[in-house]
């Protein structure tokens, strides 16, 4: 398996993309600002959509993705998604009134999108590639991934704060070998943080105090604005864990 960085800040402009991977050259998880960057004929390769949850930076490109392919394909772009996140994006972006509902493009019965709803503890088969829901804790309904490819995996937690369900599920991960996970403001924003239920430096430290496995791990959606101090507090928090800033155009072999 391997997941290419399309985008991983909190924010845009300039080389600032948001959050949005390709796992191998067929699925794509989230769907921000980094697909833009993708080709047609790399955008054609794209059979399913993974998303962790509905918020705009992590749905962005949804609606162009498939007005764009549609017509080029013989087949639907599958979104996997929870059923909350299903309803959102049904109610609030494919309602003809945002954007037209290609469930019903061009018909029912031969459409450009279909959905398929996963619940917590899921695990979805692709090729050999075992794509398992794991437990996150946002604002909205919102879960992160286990990408596993038998030798190893990658997890991916999505927006998330602190929440022990999801180190319960990664420490029974045996072939862990990179972490992902977010951290979008520096510590003097914790409040903040705490609101809109993210990490900052110092929470997640806490939290990684609670990961049991040895893993690589990467901070991703920074926010533009305090992305140098918090890489630097993230640093001084978590130390011991050696965390990387995750990057665009970064790529993941396991």
């Amino acid at each position: 398996m391997q997941i290419r960085i399309l985008g991983c800040s909190g924010g845009i402009g300039g080389n600032l993309r948001t959050t949005s991977m390709l796992l191998d050259n067929d699925v794509l998880v989230d769907a921000g600002t980094g697909v833009g960057d993708l080709s047609i004929s790399e955008l054609l390769k794209i059979d399913h959509v993974f998303l962790t949850h509905s918020h705009l930076d992590h749905v962005t490109s949804l609606p162009f993705l498939v007005d764009t392919v549609g017509p080029m394909r013989e087949t639907p772009v599958t979104v996997h998604c929870a059923e909350a996140t299903r309803k959102i994006l049904q109610e609030h972006i494919f309602n003809w009134k945002v954007w037209p509902d290609f469930t019903e493009i061009p018909s029912k019965s031969l459409p450009y999108l279909r959905y398929s709803t996963f619940s917590v503890g899921d695990s979805i088969e692709l090729d050999g590639r075992k794509i398992r829901v794991l437990p996150a804790n946002h604002v909205v309904p919102a879960v992160g991934f286990q990408f596993d490819s038998g030798e190893a995996s990658l997890v991916f937690t999505g927006d998330t704060t602190v929440n022990d369900s999801l180190w319960i599920e990664v420490n029974k991960i045996v072939n862990l070998r990179y972490l992902i996970i977010e951290t979008a403001f520096p510590n003097m924003e914790k409040d903040l943080a705490v609101s809109s239920k993210h990490l900052c430096p110092s929470m997640l430290a806490e939290e990684l105090a609670k990961l049991q496995r040895p893993t690589r791990v990467f901070v991703t959606h920074l926010k533009p604005s305090a992305g140098t101090l918090t890489m630097q507090e993230v640093g001084e928090c978590a130390e011991r864990f050696n965390p990387r800033m995750l990057s665009n155009g970064q790529v993941f072999k396991f």
